[in-house]
């Protein structure tokens, strides 16, 4: 997993527990996103856990939102990590581009050009918003 959060997200390892447990097994943490791990930043930290592989594939999966040259950036590198590509979804139109990969332990990773706020507004029916979510502007 972590040659797809550093090769393929440019995510920076920020810790690592090495041997010693803080929690139920060893851990490493990374920053996927701009900022400084002693501040607030904009990004994502995510906490990955030592354990064995997923003996089965799901569609389960975790999303990232990137931009449109980032995705063919990242297809590159998943190219070159010789990881999984799946076929992608139909899509709608307005709802954006998904690439769809398994890393080496069965984790299934989804980077996505479009924007929350974009697939909520197409996806959302006729006359109908959730309120808090979309504001006015959205609104037909």
């Amino acid at each position: 997993m972590e040659a797809v959060l550093v090769r393929v997200l440019r995510a920076k390892r920020i810790y690592s527990s090495g041997k010693e447990k803080f929690s139920l097994s060893e851990e490493r943490f990374y920053l996927v996103g701009d900022g400084n791990p002693q501040d607030e930043f904009d990004g994502v930290w995510l906490a990955v856990m030592k354990g064995d592989a997923l003996s089965q594939r799901s569609y389960n999966h975790i999303a990232f939102a990137v931009d449109d040259a980032e995705l063919v950036n990242a297809g590159r590198a998943v190219e070159a990590l010789g990881l999984e590509v799946l076929p992608s979804r139909p899509r709608v139109e307005g709802e954006g581009k998904s690439l769809y990969f398994y890393d080496h332990d069965n984790h299934l990773f989804e980077l996505h050009s479009g924007t929350l706020r974009r697939r909520l507004v197409r996806y959302r029916p006729k006359n109908q918003w959730h309120a808090g979510f979309l504001d006015s502007k959205d609104r037909p």
